[in-house]
Formats: C-alpha cells, structure tokens, sequence
C-alpha cells in the first residue's frame, strides 16, 4: 500500500442519509412486514410483533449508514460496507470509465445524490462499478469533474476554461416516437402484470362467473368488436410509451466540455429521478445508431456511444433518445468528428450472404406452413389460414430488408458495419478502439464460404461484427484496418496477398 494511500482518511456519506437508509429497509422488508401483521393479527398480539416489524429494518438502515465509508485517493477510489459480511471494492483511477450522477425523489428533497462510478470489469456480480450513495449535488459534481481530470491545469500553468458546448437539447414535439418503440408494450405488460396479480390477491377472479361472462359477450359483432379492442389497446399503449418516455428524457441536454477530442461528454435526463452522465473523450471508441422498424418508417432513429470498458452499463452510452433522423446523425457526426462513416456508401456481402438471410427466414416459416396444413388440414385452419399464406411473402420481405441491410466499409479511419431489420444497427468503430479480430463461421457458413469478421475492444463486451462476409473480404478488412496485427499470420504479406494462415484440422 503506498504512502498517498494510507495518508487519506475514510469518510462517511452525508448524514442525511440517515433520513433515506431506514426508510429504504422498510420499503424493502415490506412483504415481510405485511407477513408480520397478517401473523400478529391471527395470534391477536399485535403491538411487539408490529412494533419488531418496524424497528428492525429500521435499525438497519442506521447501521448500513454507520457501516459505509469510501475514500478517494491520488491513485484509487475505494468502498467499504457491510458489518458482519464485510465487502471492499477498490479500482484505479485510470479505469473509471464513466460517472453517473442521478437523483431520486427521496434524494432531491434532501439535496443529494448518487454516484456511481464505472469500472469497465466485465463482473456479473454488481463489481463493475462502485456507487457512492449520498453525496451532495456540489460535491457529487465536483467529484466527476476530478474523476474525470477534467480541471487539470494547462500546460502555460493557468487554469483552462471549460466551457460546455450545448450539442442537443430535447425537444417535446420527439414524444410522437415513443408509440413507435417497444417501451409501451413493456410498460403495458408490466401494469397487467401489477392489476393481475392485485386482482388475484383480493380474490377479484373468484367472483368472475364465466359462463356469466360469455353469454354476456355472445351478442357481440365480432367485426365490431375487435377493431375497438385494438383501438383500445392501441391507444393505452401509446399513453404509457408516452408517458414512460416524457419521465425518462424530459430535460434530455447532451453537452461537450473541454478541447475537441480531450474532454468529455455530458448527458442530463429525467423528470422524478435525474440522471447526469459523464463519458470521457478518450473512452469513446464510436457511435451505433439504430433503426428499428417503427422509428424507421417514421424516419427516427436513436444513437449511443460505442465505449471502451463500458461492459454491461450499456445504459450509460445513450447519446439521444428516440428523435428524427436528422438529428441522430448530427450528434453521431459531433461524436465522431466526422459524417463520413454515416453517409458512405457501404460494400455489399454478395449473393452468398443474401441467399443465406432467405434461408434463415423462408425455412422457418414453411416449416410453420407445412406443419399447420399437415396436422390440422387446410380446409380446417379456418380462420387462421389467411395469417398461414401469408406467412411466406411476410418471411420473403423480411429476408429481403435483411439482405439490403448488410454492409460494411473502412472510412474515416473508422469500421462500419450495418445489419439487421426489425431493429436495424450501423456501428461506427474507431479502428484506434480495436485491439483484435476474432473470425467466427457455423458449419452453415463454411458451406458458404462466409464468416463473421469480430472487432473487439478493450474491457467489457463492447464488440462491432460483421456478418455474413466472404473470408477473404473478412481478412483483407482486417489487414487494411491495422496491417502491424495480422501481417505475421498471412501467407504472403508481401504480396498483398491476405489469405490467413490456418492450421490443419
């Protein structure tokens, strides 16, 4: 342990904390305490287990406060909780790879915040990033700022100005984008989970007769029928992907601080819970802009930082939420520096590949048929058959969109790659990010003579690929890309001859 280590104190978290842990405990506990009460109420010795229901996770949240410290030192940041399952988590500065500062309700009245710091350990157990629970807004700020080492003096020995260049701010006339994505359907499934399960609990389902239910619902125009029910749906959905998108990215700015390419970027979002994200120019590697089918048609679009280490805090990467295309290229061009790796036109993977994405989805869906018409008989499938001839040309366009979705280029001293169709991806990879290449090909792409040509970066499980690619196309990228990595693996890298050098199986 080095000296600078030993000569910094342990702190404790802002003490109005104390106000948030034992009321958070009670949150938590309380299906144990509903438990305790439906039990006191039966045994008729309601005031000790009420009041044991109530001091208990109250008191631990007082300890979980007392048992909380961090430090930050000139080399790590370092935390420590727990009591009798002690927990320290500690990571050099130079592997912060982003900082968060967000800010529920509970924490806003008080004046505090959350920062979480990210790690880029590719951790599946909540190590890959360290949050420190209660600082206040100032301190939390200035902490990203130093985390960061955005306030480094200049080189002349005076102190730089870093101003904030304002790159989008959001704008309430985006909220028509939010039917077009799938956070209504989540948000709508979620809420009749909530009323079910509610429902169940009061016994609200016993009650129903069914037969009651069916003969009241026998005189029903079908044709009049369903179209309102859709509509119905239809629009609750929309309200809620709506209304989830307003208290998400209400407020959304994105801003840029520091010198071009040497500061860092700023994110603000949120209506109930703020969230401030902080992203370092040097830890930004690229940008993916995706299309799903809905935001496509509507001409929308969304974009996020490709970044080195992020790993799982792909959240963290967001640049812009749902918004016209327009403007998810105009930030993906102030990110990357340049427009040229999003309007280049890009190489196409030949008939191969094409033929291959009609395979993957024509199989499927005449298997479907065959199988429909084979145990149930076509004259039977009813009302279903229309949906069972139709399956065909459904799966035909869809292969078609997925063979003109693929594409990839080298410009700009960036790797682009561009697949998909429901939810179509052009990533933008500064070749600078990529520390290797991993080529991937199934037995059915070997037939093919097709691989998957991998870009990976450093930490976490940020990774551009290229599908479906001619392997000789696959290695000439590669070697075009960064000639110092594969030239010993070639066969004759002096006559620009790129086959890979393979051993024998």
């Amino acid at each position: 342990m080095s000296a600078a280590t030993v000569e910094v104190a342990w702190q404790r978290v802002d003490p109005r904390m104390l106000l948030v842990y034992p009321v958070r405990e009670l949150v938590r506990f309380l299906p144990v305490l509903i438990g305790l009460f439906l039990a006191g109420t039966a045994s008729g010795r309601t005031d000790w287990w009420h009041g044991a229901g109530i001091v208990i996770p109250m008191a631990l949240g007082v300890l979980r406060y007392f048992t909380t410290y961090f430090r930050i030192t000139p080399a790590r940041v370092e935390l420590r909780r727990g009591l009798l399952n002690r927990h320290q988590l500690s990571t050099p500065l130079d592997r912060v790879r982003s900082v968060d500062i967000s800010a529920p309700l509970t924490h806003r009245a008080l004046g505090l915040t959350i920062v979480r710091i990210g790690t880029g350990s590719a951790s599946k157990d909540d190590e890959d990033h360290l949050d420190l629970d209660g600082l206040p807004a100032a301190r939390a700020r200035q902490l990203r700022v130093d985390l960061l080492r955005l306030g480094a003096p200049a080189t002349t020995g005076a102190e730089p100005e870093h101003l904030d260049r304002v790159v989008l701010r959001f704008d309430p006339a985006w909220v028509r984008f939010a039917p077009l994505t799938t956070t209504g359907l989540a948000l709508a499934g979620g809420a009749l989970g909530v009323v079910g399960q509610a429902v169940n609990t009061f016994g609200g389902f016993d009650r129903v007769d069914p037969h009651e239910v069916v003969d009241s619902t026998a005189g029903w125009s079908a044709a009049l029928a369903v179209p309102i029910g859709l509509a119905l749906l239809l629009g609750a959905v929309s309200a809620l992907a709506i209304g989830g998108y307003v208290v998400t990215n209400w407020g959304f700015t994105l801003t840029h601080t520091g010198p071009e390419h040497h500061g860092a970027w700023h994110l603000r979002r949120g209506l109930l819970t703020t969230r401030e994200t902080s992203l370092d120019d040097d830890r930004v590697s690229g940008v993916t802009t995706s299309t799903p089918l809905g935001l496509r048609l509507a001409r929308g679009g969304r974009v996020s930082a490709i970044v080195t280490g992020l790993g799982g805090e792909s959240r963290s990467a967001l640049l812009a939420p749902p918004a016209p295309r327009a403007v998810v290229d105009g930030v993906a061009s102030a990110v990357l520096g340049t427009s040229a790796p999003l309007t280049a036109p890009l190489s196409d993977h030949g008939p191969q590949a094409r033929r291959r994405r009609y395979v993957r989805a024509l199989g499927p869906a005449a298997v479907v048929v065959v199988a429909a018409v084979t145990l149930v008989g076509f004259d039977a499938l009813g009302t279903w058959s229309l949906g069972v001839v139709v399956l065909l040309p459904l799966a035909a366009l869809l292969a078609r969109d997925r063979a003109a979705a693929l594409g990839h280029a080298l410009v700009g001293g960036h790797l682009v790659a561009r697949s998909g169709s429901l939810d179509r991806r052009r990533d933008a990879l500064a070749v600078r990010g990529v520390i290797g290449w991993n080529l991937r090909a199934s037995w059915f792409q070997r037939r093919a003579g097709l691989t998957t040509l991998v870009a990976t970066t450093a930490g976490g499980r940020q990774r551009v690929s290229v599908l479906d690619v001619p392997q000789d196309v696959a290695v000439d990228l590669a070697h075009h890309a960064m000639p110092d990595l594969l030239a010993q693996f070639l066969v004759s890298p002096e006559t620009n001859h790129t086959a890979l050098r393979l051993p024998d199986l």
